[in-house]
């Protein structure tokens, strides 16, 4: 693998129409670096006999049951609003269509 040079970060930079500091090139380009590095790491690991997973672990996630623990008060929550009709809240119109 080709290492990364700060002229292609810079160039990386301009045809993404991206502003980066000059003084900053050296570190990001160590980065990117180290990014590739990796990636490249992981094309190389033998995966042929792996199944893909969905979880890596078979732990399943305990809950609650789905009881209700309340009645319903949309009607006494409805009595403090100005303006309802059909179980729904009506709002004034606030935004004018173009």
């Amino acid at each position: 693998m080709s290492t990364l040079t700060t002229a292609d970060i810079q160039k990386m930079a301009e045809l993404s129409k991206l502003a980066l500091p000059t003084e900053k090139l050296p570190t990001l380009t160590v980065r990117l670096e180290n990014v590739l590095t990796l990636v490249k790491k992981m094309n190389d690991a033998n995966t042929h006999n792996t199944e893909p997973l969905a979880h890596p672990l078979n732990a399943i996630q305990p809950l609650r049951d789905d009881i209700v623990s309340e009645k319903n008060q949309r009607d006494l929550f409805q009595q403090n609003a100005p303006t309802v009709e059909a179980g729904l809240y009506i709002v004034p119109k606030f935004v004018e269509a173009e």
